[in-house]
């Protein structure tokens, strides 16, 4: 019997409790061992920082969905900025690399944490986009950012200052491409000059009725239209009162139809599992005992799903896969198709 449920659908668990997911790439450009290695090399070994170590790309990522990893999320970096950034995200181009995913993983969703809309055609951001829905099998959620980095934008021939605007206008084209035509009706897009009549659609159709848009942060845009255009919140990682503030006032705003709220953490995991919970920007070094309870305390404010990014660490990554897996993953199942089903 086919699977029914959206990709979002399937990182919330009916339970209350966070699902669990991982940020790619899956290796450890930011820990300690390699910013020691680049002080005594800058060149890294022809390997600068912020450039990830993909070897291991696709057994990296088939072993965390066969671990039972609720997603696997990329970032769109377009343009590396080793000056001002100094990170290069997931190095792949965004939905080549999601094409690759979805052939070779089975059941993680699939997600962009986020694609930056104002620099790409939105009409070829929807047919990239529900091209991976299908070939996933509805396994695709598209965030959406509307990007933080001035230099990139002229450069695709974009103003920076008015990325809000174009961002609203990318969003609205997105879901009219997505859209089911009755009869040989095409896309209308008023503001392209496109009429009906003249029967221009995308291809392909998404698996449900739109491909599930999560909007990263603020994206230049109220709240209140977050709340109106997004399917769920992907927000930055806070401490628990922040979060907290943040969880509420997003659950306010989606009252009448609850959307679900993301967000992503920085994690080094150490080998003994009781050292206690510490901030390291954007997320905790921690053992696995008192992950399990800081996870505990984001689902019980309300956070639906969390992804690791695993890059601040020394240990490697499949290790930490595995340790995961046995430790926590079980507190956190993602929802199967009955569960899902009976809430």
């Amino acid at each position: 019997m086919p699977d029914s449920r959206t990709a979002l659908d399937r990182l919330v668990s009916p339970a209350g409790l966070p699902t669990l997911g991982l940020e790619l790439p899956l290796d450890n450009d930011w820990g300690g061992t390699r910013l020691h290695a680049l002080r005594a090399d800058p060149s890294g070994g022809g390997r600068p920082f912020g450039v990830a170590d993909l070897t291991r790309h696709t057994e990296l990522a088939r072993l965390a969905d066969r671990l039972g990893f609720a997603g696997l999320w990329v970032r769109d970096v377009p343009l590396y900025d080793p000056e001002q950034f100094g990170d290069a995200g997931s190095v792949f181009e965004t939905f080549t690399h999601l094409g690759h995913l979805a052939a070779v993983t089975e059941r993680a969703v699939l997600g962009t944490a986020a694609v930056v809309l104002p620099l790409r055609q939105p009409l070829l951001v929807a047919k990239a986009a529900a091209t991976v829905d299908v070939l996933s099998g509805g396994r695709f959620v598209l965030g959406l950012a509307s990007g933080d980095r001035p230099v990139e934008y002229p450069l695709f021939g974009e103003d920076f200052h008015a990325r809000g605007a174009t961002f609203r206008t990318g969003v609205e084209t997105l879901r009219a491409a997505w859209a089911a035509r009755a009869g040989s009706e095409g896309m209308s897009l008023p503001e392209l000059g496109l009429d009906a009549g003249r029967r221009l659609d995308v291809l392909p159709k998404p698996t449900g009725h739109t491909v599930p848009i999560a909007i990263a942060g603020h994206a230049q845009q109220s709240a209140e239209w977050i709340a109106e255009n997004a399917d769920a919140s992907l927000n930055y990682p806070r401490p628990l009162g922040a979060l907290m503030l943040k969880v509420r006032e997003w659950q306010e705003l989606t009252s009448r139809a609850p959307k679900p709220y993301l967000t992503p953490m920085q994690l080094d995991l150490t080998e003994d599992p009781a050292t206690p919970a510490s901030a390291i920007r954007l997320g905790l070094r921690t053992g696995s005992e008192a992950l399990v309870e800081h996870l505990r305390a984001m689902g019980e404010l309300g956070v639906a799903h969390v992804s690791f990014n695993l890059r601040p660490g020394d240990r490697p990554v499949d290790e930490v896969l595995q340790e995961l897996a046995e430790t926590t993953l079980p507190h956190f199942p993602a929802p199967t198709a009955e569960s899902t089903a009976a809430h």
